[in-house]
Formats: C-alpha cells, sequence, structure tokens
C-alpha cells in the first residue's frame, strides 16, 4: 500500500486508487555559431524574480518584460478538510509546487487563502493558520515560482449553507453569517451552482451586506487582510519575499443586489472601487507599498452568455496606474453548460472574448492578467475539454486565430498573463463532509459542487500525474522578454479524441519552415523588439522538447541541441527543478523573433529557414521605431 505523506489520517489509511526547434532572429552572421557567454541571471535570482507593473506590462528587475503563466493552487482550500488550506501540510506542498513547476511548466501562482480560517473568531486572526499558509507558500517560491495569494469567495461562505443543503460555498466566518440574521437558503430551480449567485436570496443578502459594511464585515475582513500581509511579508526571508507578485483582494466580486437605478458599472464605481482604495491602503500599511492589487471586475461583465453578462471592467474607475493590475476570469459558459453550445472550441474563436481583456489594459493603463480559465473535465461537456482549453491559451497567447496570424502578425497584441484554474493534487482523492454532513462525503473531482477541473491528481504510488494533454498545459512562452514582444503564437499540437489538431498553418511561401515543423511537432514563434539589455530573452521550453534535437535558428547563430553556454543556451528554470528554458542572449535593439519545433536540423536546413522567417519579418509589419 502506498501512501503520501501529510494527507488526513483518514484518508492515509486508505489504497491510492479506488520535433520542435526554436529559431531566433537577432543580429548576428548568418550561420554563425554563438559565443561562449554566461547563461544568465543566477539560478536563483532575487532582482530576476521582482515584479513591478510598466504601463500595460509586468518588469522584473532586469526591465524585461514579464509574462506570468501557471494555475491556481488551489479549489482545496474552499473545503473543511485540510482546514481552508490547499495542502494537509508541507511536504504534499513541496510535492505539488515541484510537478506544478515540472508538469505544468508553471512560473507563477495564485495561491488561495480562506477568511474562514484566519479569522474563526471575530477579531482574532488565528496566526497557527498564517504560518501553514507561510510555510506552504515557501515551497513555491523555493522552486522559483512567483506567488500572489487571493482571499478566496464563492456564495460568499460555505456557512450560508446547511448539512441538507444541494450546494456549499466558501469564504465568510460562520460569526459573520450569524451576525447577518439570513433565513434559510434556497435556490429554487438551480441546476449549477453558479445560479445562487443571482437566484439565492440569501447568498445575494450576504454579498450585498458585505459591499455596505453591515455589521462592519468588510471592515473586519480588510484588519484581517491586512494582518496576513504584514505577516507574510514579516515571516518570509527577504529573496522569499520578492516572489510575492502582489495580492488579489476579492475573488469574483458581485453586488449580490443592486440598490435602484444602478446596474453593474455604478456598482463598480461607487462601492468596489472604494474597496479596492481601502485594500490598496491596507497592503501599503502591511509593507507591501511596491507590489499591485490585482483587481478584479464585476465577475459578470464579460460572460459569453449573452443573458448573464452585466456592464463592468472597471470602466468608470479611471486609469489605475502602476498600483494596481486589471485581473479577471474567463469561462466558456455556453459550452460549459452542457446545454448553450453543443460544439467543440474553434480555430479563434475566443479571440474577441480576450481582445476585450486587452482592451481594457489599454484603457486602464495597467498590465492584465486572467486568473481564472479552464473547462471541465468530467461531465456532460467534458468531450469540449481539449478544444476549449486549446482555444483558450490561443487566445491568452495571441488576439488572431491561427488562420490568420501569419498574414497579419504585427496586430496580434501582448501576450496575456494568466493562471488555469485549477491545480489540486488531491483530485478524484478527497473526503469532505460537504457543509459537514458525515452522510454526505464527497470524494470525486475537486469534491465541490460537482467540479472536476484540476490539471492534475496522484497515482496509486502517490506521485503527481497530469490528467491533461501536456502538449497543452505545459507550453512554449516568453516568460522574460529584453524589450518588448511585438507577436507570439504557439501551435501546441495537442491531441483532441487522439488526434493531432492543428489550427496555425506556416504560409505555402516558407516551405523549409513549414517542412522543419512537420504536421506533428509543436512549434512557437516570438517576434520582439530588443533593448539592448544584457539579460536574455527567456522562453519556458516544455519538458516535451528534447534538449538533445531542439534547433535554434537565429540570426544570433544557428544550432541544434543547444549546450548550457552561448548565446543561445538551454538552462535549468530558477528553483532547482528538471524544468527548463532557452536563453537568447545580445539582441540589439531592433526587430527579433525565434519559431520553435522538436525536430533536429541541419546547418543547411537551418540556414535556409533563417532565410525565409528574416523575408517574413522584414514584410510583416513590424515599425521601426
Amino acid at each position: 500500500m502506498a501512501t503520501t505523506q501529510g494527507i488526513r489520517a483518514a484518508y492515509r489509511a486508505r489504497r491510492w486508487g479506488g520535433a520542435v526547434v526554436l529559431l531566433a532572429l537577432v543580429s548576428t552572421a548568418l550561420g554563425a555559431e554563438a559565443p561562449a557567454r554566461a547563461a544568465g541571471p543566477r539560478p536563483y535570482d532575487t532582482r530576476a524574480a521582482e515584479l513591478t507593473v510598466d504601463g500595460t506590462r509586468f518588469v522584473d528587475g532586469y526591465g524585461r518584460e514579464v509574462v506570468l503563466r501557471g494555475f491556481n493552487v488551489s479549489g482545496e482550500t474552499k473545503l473543511a478538510e485540510n482546514d481552508g488550506l490547499p495542502f494537509a501540510g508541507v511536504e504534499d506542498a513541496r510535492k505539488s509546487a515541484r510537478a506544478v513547476r515540472e508538469l505544468g511548466g508553471a512560473n507563477s501562482v495564485r495561491f488561495l487563502l480562506s477568511w474562514a480560517a484566519a479569522e474563526p473568531v471575530r477579531g482574532q486572526v488565528d496566526e497557527v493558520y498564517l504560518a501553514r499558509v507561510t510555510a506552504q507558500i515557501r515551497e513555491f517560491l523555493a522552486v522559483g515560482l512567483r506567488v500572489y495569494p487571493d482571499f478566496h469567495q464563492d456564495l460568499f461562505s460555505s456557512h450560508v449553507f446547511d448539512k441538507d443543503s444541494w450546494y456549499s460555498g466558501d469564504g465568510a466566518p460562520a460569526w459573520v453569517v450569524q451576525a447577518g440574521g439570513y433565513p434559510r437558503e434556497f435556490c429554487g430551480i438551480c441546476a449549477h451552482w453558479g445560479q445562487n449567485i443571482t437566484q439565492n436570496q440569501t447568498v445575494k443578502d450576504a454579498m450585498r451586506d458585505f459591499w455596505t459594511n453591515r455589521n462592519g464585515i468588510q471592515d473586519a475582513f480588510l484588519d484581517t487582510a491586512q494582518k496576513t500581509m504584514a505577516y507574510l511579508a514579516g515571516h518570509l526571508e527577504r529573496a522569499e519575499f520578492a516572489g510575492i507578485a502582489g495580492f488579489d483582494p476579492y475573488n469574483e466580486p458581485y453586488a449580490g443586489q443592486y440598490a435602484s437605478g444602478q446596474d453593474g458599472s455604478s456598482w463598480e464605481q461607487g462601492l468596489l472601487w472604494p474597496f479596492y482604495e481601502k485594500f490598496r491602503a491596507r497592503m501599503d500599511a502591511a509593507g507591501w507599498q511596491g507590489k499591485p492589487a490585482l483587481v478584479e471586475p464585476n465577475m459578470f461583465w464579460n460572460s459569453n452568455l449573452s443573458f448573464m453578462k452585466q456592464p463592468g471592467g472597471l470602466g468608470g474607475v479611471g486609469t489605475l496606474g502602476p498600483r494596481y493590475v486589471f485581473n479577471t476570469h474567463f469561462y466558456d459558459q455556453a459550452r460549459m453548460s452542457g446545454f448553450f453550445d453543443l460544439t467543440k472550441a474553434k480555430d479563434g474563436e475566443y479571440a474577441d472574448d480576450f481582445d476585450t481583456v486587452r482592451e481594457r489594459s489599454d484603457a486602464l493603463r495597467t498590465p492584465a492578467i486572467v486568473s481564472e480559465f479552464g473547462h471541465p473535465l468530467t461531465g456532460t461537456s467534458s468531450d469540449k475539454a481539449p478544444s476549449v482549453l486549446k482555444g483558450q491559451y490561443q487566445a491568452l497567447d495571441s488576439g488572431l486565430g491561427g488562420s490568420t496570424w501569419w498574414q497579419n502578425p504585427a496586430t496580434a497584441g501582448p501576450v496575456l498573463s494568466a493562471t488555469q484554474w485549477q491545480w489540486d493534487i488531491y483530485s478524484g482523492r478527497h473526503h469532505e463532509a460537504m457543509n459537514g454532513n458525515p452522510d454526505k462525503i464527497r470524494t470525486e473531482g475537486d469534491a465541490w459542487n460537482d467540479e472536476d477541473l484540476s490539471a492534475v491528481h496522484l497515482d496509486d504510488q502517490g506521485v503527481p500525474r497530469l490528467r491533461q494533454d501536456a502538449r497543452l498545459v505545459d507550453r512554449l512562452y516568453p516568460s522574460a522578454v529584453a524589450g518588448g514582444t511585438l507577436a507570439f503564437l504557439y501551435e501546441d499540437r495537442s491531441r483532441d479524441a487522439g488526434k493531432a489538431v492543428t489550427w496555425s498553418r506556416i504560409p505555402a511561401g516558407m516551405p523549409e519552415s513549414a517542412r522543419l515543423t512537420g504536421t506533428d511537432h509543436p512549434y512557437g514563434l516570438l517576434v520582439w523588439r530588443g533593448n539592448g539589455s544584457s539579460a536574455p530573452t527567456e522562453l519556458h521550453l516544455p519538458a516535451g522538447f528534447d534538449p538533445a534535437t531542439t534547433t535554434v535558428v537565429s540570426d544570433l547563430g544557428t544550432v541544434t541541441g543547444p549546450g548550457a553556454t552561448g548565446t543561445i543556451a538551454v538552462a535549468p528554470e530558477p528553483g532547482g527543478t528538471n524544468a527548463r528554458r532557452i536563453l537568447l542572449s545580445g539582441a540589439s535593439q531592433g526587430v527579433h523573433f525565434a519559431l520553435v519545433s522538436a525536430a533536429p536540423a541541419t546547418a543547411e536546413q537551418r540556414a535556409a529557414v533563417r532565410r525565409e522567417l528574416g523575408q517574413w519579418v522584414a514584410g510583416a509589419g513590424f515599425a521601426a521605431e
């Protein structure tokens, strides 16, 4: 019998188990091999870890443009079985952190916290809980991941519901609900837990009371948030705290019910934004002055169901500046419903949805992050998951579909930061008494309202394994660009029903590039404007890319199987795991590019591909500065 240390005692007793090529265009002679040089920043580099806001970009301490990619850790926080923590103990946190780096290709995580666990008694913050939170976050920082905590809530609180309820929530402590004096909850005919948000009067009343600060509950939350942030700042080492990317104040905010004459936009201006300003002040008081608040708009502002969509998107609050980040979610609610859209997602389908996020970023003059997206892996709509996730990642990478990207790449827009929902190593192995009811033990999926979205689980030996195609989740992406990204595309060639799916096709006028990437190998293309920085441009290299056969074609030089040093190099990701990155050094102040596939290539092939790519870039409309 195999067990995993740190899982609850009752749970421990149970048996587990009931050709890719990188091509980069910079400014050296055709075919010249890269001279040796240092392989970028140190293995754990505080300067590289520190994140600030510069206009609509995240930048690190070297001034490089940073893209955050990763997962939410995790929905386990919503449950009681591990006392409002993502993990039963530090060992499980360590296991998960290493796995999300090596299997998920992450460079960041959104780390869920529980208000109910942090303040079980009014005015008394549980420092034992905060100590356990800090210890678990430390494991993610230790493997080089950036972390942004999130005080999570859904349906306001689990304590809104009773033992016989059909649904459950998470968030506020029991004393908050008791102080509200709410009637017994009732959702009526609700086929999905999310309908409680707009149909369950008790949930709606509780949400409204938070935003109007009835009984001082919002003030209490802010006090707890400040103490939590101060604890983290005081107990993490300086180098560790550098890896804290910011704080998400409140998950999926909604008014509950609007006052007369109010809509989503005016509610944001009148109640939500003042709350964020108060939270921002608490961050400053807690020692988080240099870190942004990642603020979410009205949760229904970008619904893809027309009857659910509401005004919002923080459109009436002015520009945000460097102390805030626009933070939103996107789910394909039409397909998740299993009713409103029965088709699979198609090439370019989510381009408009994610371009709307880019537009809000531009208007607010701050970066955007999509802190939740994903799709169920079991249930009536689970057959859509491969195409939905492929489409969502495609739209995060670029504002264009694969069929049009090559013809007009200069309009692709910035690469969006994002964290997929979710990364729960306990997936399918829970032991949760729903709403405290011992007769309603939930074990399957996420063990919360019949959801099942975790990309990972533990096998029968307690080893983390992906539940989704590795090609889909462990992706090539520009994690740090010395300059500014002009366009990016990644064709993951992920599988749907066992078949490789290709949405992006290299034009017929580039036959050598098409031959190199083939019909089965993933490939990616980065176009960026260099700033002459001494720090390299970095791309995360998926585990499926064998470094020995990775080919780099570049005006820096060309190489198959790049080594650990040189202008073009392969290096470990920071943090001591087996995750890897490509380093591209020495780019001048000009337009450069990088294309990736896993097939080896001869020097003659690399030279031919490089000529094609150079001609394509020259005619692609990237204006000179």
